[in-house]
């Protein structure tokens, strides 16, 4: 991998020969884990302004018009998290000469508080090309990392590192972008809940949209782009309602967040009893062992990739696929030796005459990948000239522990990328589309519920992660008797699946929200995953407890997850701002106020502003003396921790009594019944290594 510094440039084509479409990820690390910021892409001409205001990739409008860039948003990684971009270079339009890559942040942080401000660029195969480190980045809020350019017809890098004190805005600005007053904002939002609301009392207004035939195709129009419509969210368990009304994109770029919206109730049904079963595009009762499953999940998948351009786009994006017209195939019949091999199905992407392949091969339920299956596939990739091969199993792929080991043979000078998909991630780009970024078709939108319906049917077998392995039951056994030593194997198998299972965790709570919700990754960039994991597994062995933080998106503090295997309770819990006006004890009446609704065994304590620990009581004990939460001695207060307890399931698996689904519900349950009831909007957002401020 080539080390750029500030200034240098480099020709793509030198560096490798699959760089028709390329990855950007940009990175950064703080001391709390919690120091974030937001990728934007802008598409210049040859005077360096955008054409027009569809040009400005961000966070409101993640895609280009033409699919050329795509925002892939966060993904874990070593150190911490990145943000992905995805560029289909050969698709830019030639009117376009500069992709600018940049970053800014929000809510006066600027990215001298951040640590190891990098970008990197991977070719189509996953390959990284090179990396480029922003040294002393300074008190900026919005930072160009670098710059993609044509000259004489070949795509080069230019390393930037220029920072911008006005903001994403005055970034947009400078580049020709017509951005929107900010303040314009609350306006829109409630212009879009009346619609909302309207939509919702009028009277037989349909729940379920006729699919149109190929000559009544409706028209679409890319997500977020302007003058489209996005439909509100609306429930998709286990109904398939979808939209009622579609309300206005604003034609101008706002630099403020679009309104997250919870999806509504569903109507109710007019079943003349609960026994009546809605009738389903993918029905899942008639399946009787795994292959049926197997291969109705890769059909269903893969067929609801090619109809709904944008769920297909967001699958492969990520892995070099060009942005064109996607057809998916099953039970192909490919040779191989003596007998052919029979990959789940197979994935083309046409672009200006041009294919891209990704051979695709499928487990549903518990079952493991199969070493011996991916290298066949992947050696018959490499001899066609395929460029990917993609697994696609309930289980979380994890950096530095791969799910299959398979040998790549140096000599071919054809590389085969290999890729793996969750369940778990499928459902959560669904999700994502339906509930946030919007989908431009209503029957689109459907059909995508539909399919969320099918993967969440217990039937199904796409479940996500649901076997905490081998290792956990003798590794609790251990610590419950005292015997497990420090330095044990089975310790590090029990933290992968610990980690596995966060990062779903997160995949299904950002589905939800609409939000972005991401492990809290406390380790410096060049941390070894492996030495990390053995660190974490001597913590269990001494202390006998499992740890892990989700940060959440515009929450000021993470939310932190305990598993005490002594005890056998799971600890839910989030540390949330001293913030407001007024006298100590009308504040403290306040923010129990917001907590109307939660559980009385809600613990709650006073954190101050030294090592001495707080005044503690449970929400119940609390509620009539709201005064016994202020310190006697007139300490500083800076913020409160709001805890849950609850049992923890004893099985490896997810079984009703399993520590896994024990570990699901809490997180529900105390973002629900807590979390969403907190107004943090006046919460400061601290900067990394600063306490909140009080009083």
């Amino acid at each position: 991998m080539r080390t750029m510094v500030k200034g240098a440039n480099v020709g793509l084509s030198t560096l490798s020969e699959d760089v028709g479409s390329v990855v950007v990820s940009l990175g950064w690390s703080s001391a709390t884990g919690e120091g974030d910021a937001d990728v934007s892409v802008l598409l210049l001409d040859e005077n360096g302004k955008v054409r027009d205001d569809t040009d400005f990739c961000f966070y409101n409008t993640p895609a280009a018009g033409d699919g050329s860039v795509q925002l892939l948003g966060k993904t874990p990684s070593a150190d911490g998290d990145e943000d992905r971009i995805s560029f289909d270079l050969d698709a830019v339009p030639a009117s376009v000469d500069r992709l600018v890559v940049a970053a800014s942040r929000y809510g006066g942080a600027r990215f001298g508080e951040l640590d190891d401000v990098r970008l990197t660029l991977a070719d189509s195969s996953g390959e990284g090309l090179l990396s480029f480190a922003v040294e002393e980045a300074g008190e900026v809020s919005a930072l160009v990392f670098g710059e993609l350019y044509r000259r004489a017809g070949e795509w080069k890098f230019r390393a930037v590192g220029q920072g911008y004190a006005s903001g994403l805005a005055g970034l947009a600005t400078d580049f020709g972008v017509d951005i929107d007053d900010d303040a314009a904002t609350e306006a829109e939002a409630a212009e879009s809940e009346e619609a909302e609301e309207a939509a919702s009392a009028e009277e037989g207004a349909q729940a379920v949209p006729e699919v149109p035939g190929p000559d009544e195709a409706a028209p679409e129009a890319p997500s977020g782009a302007p003058g489209a419509t996005v439909p509100s969210p609306r429930s998709v368990a286990g109904t398939a309602a979808v939209p009622e009304a579609a309300v206005p994109v604003s034609r101008r770029p706002r630099t403020a967040r679009k309104k997250v919206t919870i999806q509504r109730t569903a109507k109710k049904s007019l079943a003349e009893t609960d026994a009546w079963q809605p009738a389903r595009l993918f029905p899942v009762p008639a399946l009787r062992n795994d292959r049926e499953r197997e291969t109705r999940a890769t059909s269903v998948v893969l067929a609801v990739m090619a109809q709904v351009p944008e769920f297909g786009r967001r699958l492969t994006a990520g892995f070099g696929a060009p942005a064109g017209r996607m057809e998916t195939f099953t039970e192909v019949s490919l040779p191989h030796g003596d007998s052919p091999r029979r990959p789940d199905g197979v994935i083309r992407v046409e672009r200006a005459g041009k294919l891209w392949t990704a051979l695709v091969e499928t487990k549903t339920n518990g079952n493991p990948l199969k070493d011996d299956q991916v290298q066949a596939y992947m050696d018959i990739a490499a001899r066609r000239g395929y460029e990917a091969v993609i697994t696609l199993s309930n289980d979380v792929a994890l950096e530095g522990s791969p799910l299959v080991s398979v040998r790549v043979d140096g000599r071919r000078k054809h590389k085969v990328a290999l890729w793996h998909l969750s369940w778990a991630d499928v459902a959560h780009q669904a999700q994502m589309l339906i509930r946030h970024e919007g989908v431009g078709n209503a029957a689109h939108v459907w059909i995508l519920a539909e399919l969320l319906q099918y993967l969440q049917h217990e039937n199904s077998g796409c479940h996500g992660f649901q076997n905490m392995g081998a290792a956990w039951v003798p590794v609790r056994k251990g610590i419950d008797d005292e015997t497990l030593c420090v330095g044990d194997p089975r310790a590090v198998q029990v933290i992968e699946s610990w980690e596995r299972l966060v990062r779903q965790v997160c995949l299904r709570l950002g589905g939800e929200l609409g939000q972005k919700v991401l492990p809290l990754q406390r380790t410096r960039r060049g941390a070894d995953p492996t030495a990390r994991r053995t660190e974490q597994a001597d913590h269990l062995c001494a202390q006998g407890r499992l740890e892990a933080g989700l940060r959440i998106e515009g929450m000021p503090g993470a939310l932190t997850l305990a598993a005490d295997l002594r005890t056998g309770k799971l600890r839910t819990s989030v540390e949330v701002p001293w913030a407001g006006q007024g006298y100590p004890l009308s504040r403290v009446k306040r923010f129990l106020r917001q907590l109307d609704s939660a559980p009385a065994d809600l613990h709650i304590e006073t954190l101050l502003d030294g090592e001495t620990p707080g005044p503690r009581g449970t929400l119940e004990r609390l509620r009539p003396e709201p005064a016994d939460l202020l310190p006697k001695d007139g300490s500083q207060i800076t913020g409160f921790r709001l805890s849950l307890l609850k049992g923890m399931g004893s099985g490896r698996g997810s079984a009703e009594s399993g520590f896994i689904r024990s570990v699901d519900d809490a997180v529900h349950r105390f973002h629900t019944t807590v979390i969403a009831h907190l107004d943090t909007r006046s919460a400061p957002r601290a900067r990394a290594g600063e306490a909140p401020t009080g009083g």
